[in-house]
């Protein structure tokens, strides 16, 4: 299968009507509801819940999900179809995967899910390692590599590209299937991988490209990491790990025990047992593939099929845009206003490279969502919904741009904000703090409407900083107060005309 999508990056889409959807995915560890609503391109996740079933705890050995797995699964599935029922949700989308496709009473846990009103989609492991590579390139959307998504009942590894998954294939390594086999030691479990990779009809280049991880064992295992080096950012997704300090990981991840591991923030009970899987199948893995690099996506096969659902010019915007565009109208008292915004500051701000100025006009989408804060915390609710917000298509330093331009913008002052600046570097934080200046210049001077703004302007002549005004009354002391300290910053002269 493969999925063509437009080269062009477009622009946040307008508003468009909320539409709630749901994703109900039966998995061989965990059975989980994800609600969403909002912008289809970066919907909003308004629900989530997991029952960890363990579909695929007894596969391996007896070849069938045990009794026991099967009803806390079918009871998870009754109150799912009532929690939809209760969100009013217009689209319910139910897929199945390793454990109900692989075990010999599958189709007798399909019946019984069926009776909730429910019609699962059983995945081949082919469809699986396909949504895996569509939700990889919803959230990444230029990425180009393999995707290894890790589950309790198998591995899928797809190539992407160019907005396609060119390729994919799926191996019986789960965490739940790799874990009898690496209690006879990890030579085994090495000879068994190899194997299976090599019958497989997976081409490796000779190129290094990047590894994208999906799955929650990986992002467990990347916290892990995370709290190991000290990482400033407590967001998991497009969090890094050089490939030598992966195969590491794992000899690390042996050495630790049960207690050790769940002590670590973001790593949840249920995985804990599994972390010692989860290191060596990635440990595998980096071996064989020799990737460039590693990335960890929040996304994956859930998010892979509403991705793939969307239409072509859905698919193209950017959802890092998309997604701070609809909080921004969700939240703030002018609805898109933002892009106003940026376009009245964009002339000071020429020389911004793509990338910066995708980001400065996601800052100012998102700029106006602290004005219900008490005023005193005004500028750490910004700081909060740019650095931790849950976007995608954004990297760590690019989050520290976002939240610093916030920051300064609701009043933060012209200080990198408490303990930034490790990721996106000096000269990228100075320029959020003028991002911010300008921005909170022109909110003051707008009032949040757009005729203000189209009836005047800001620019740079010489060493100067000139602000121009149809009208008189648009100006104030507070609206010159604000152009000063632009200017300053800046090193120019404020001046009016």
């Amino acid at each position: 299968m493969i999925l063509r999508r437009s080269k062009a990056a477009a622009p946040e889409a307008a508003a468009t009507p909320s539409m709630r959807s749901a994703v109900v995915d039966i998995g061989s560890n965990s059975v989980r509801l994800v609600v969403h609503s909002g912008h289809p391109r970066a919907p909003s996740m308004i629900f989530n819940e997991k029952v960890m079933a363990g579909l695929g705890g007894d596969l391996a050995a007896t070849g069938r999900i045990a009794d026991e797995s099967s009803a806390r699964a079918l009871r998870a599935l009754s109150r799912f179809r009532l929690l939809c029922d209760r969100f009013e949700v217009e689209r319910v989308d139910v897929i199945a995967t390793a454990a109900v496709r692989d075990a010999e009473n599958g189709d007798q846990f399909l019946e019984g899910a069926r009776a909730y009103g429910f019609e699962p989609r059983v995945l081949s492991g082919e469809e699986e390692a396909y949504f895996a590579g569509m939700g990889v390139l919803a959230a990444f959307p230029d990425a180009k590599g393999w995707v290894g998504d890790l589950g309790g009942g198998s591995l899928e590894i797809a190539r992407i590209g160019k907005g396609q998954v060119k390729q994919g294939v799926s191996l019986p390594f789960g965490v739940l299937r790799a874990k009898p086999i690496l209690d006879k030691g990890t030579g085994a479990l090495a000879k068994r991988f190899g194997k299976a990779l090599a019958e497989s009809d997976l081409a490796i280049k000779d190129k290094p490209m990047p590894l994208y991880l999906v799955g929650g064992s990986w992002r467990s295992l990347a916290r892990i990491d995370m709290e190991a080096g000290d990482w400033p950012l407590r967001v998991v997704h497009h969090y890094e790990i050089a490939p030598a300090r992966a195969v590491k990981l794992a000899d690390r991840v042996a050495a630790m025990d049960a207690a050790e591991i769940g002590k670590v923030p973001g790593v949840g009970s249920s995985r804990v047992p599994y972390m010692r899987e989860a290191s060596r199948l990635l440990a595998l893995l980096v071996e064989q593939l020799k990737p460039s690099n590693i990335l960890i996506s929040a996304f994956g096969v859930r998010e892979g099929t509403h991705f793939d659902a969307l239409d072509a010019q859905m698919r193209s915007a950017d959802p890092l845009l998309a997604g701070t565009a609809d909080m921004g109208r969700a939240e703030g008292r002018f609805p898109l206003h933002g892009i106003a915004v940026d376009e009245w500051i964009a002339p000071l701000f020429e020389s911004d490279s793509a990338e910066w100025q995708r980001l400065r006009r996601a800052a100012c989408n998102l700029g106006d969502v602290a004005w219900r804060a008490n005023p005193d915390f005004r500028a750490e609710r910004g700081l909060e919904a740019g650095l931790h917000g849950n976007w995608v298509g954004i990297d760590g330093a690019g989050r520290e741009m976002l939240g610093q331009a916030l920051y300064t913008s609701f009043g933060g002052g012209t200080s990198a904000f408490p303990g930034g600046g490790a990721l996106a570097g000096d000269k990228a934080i100075d320029r959020a703090i003028a991002w911010g200046l300008a921005m909170r210049l022109a909110q003051r001077i707008s009032a949040g409407m757009a005729a203000p703004l189209k009836e005047s302007g800001i620019r740079v002549e010489g060493n100067r900083l000139i602000l121009s005004a149809d009208a008189d009354a648009l100006l104030s002391e507070t609206v010159e107060k604000r152009l000063g300290q632009l200017a300053s910053y800046m090193g120019l002269e404020a001046a009016v005309r």
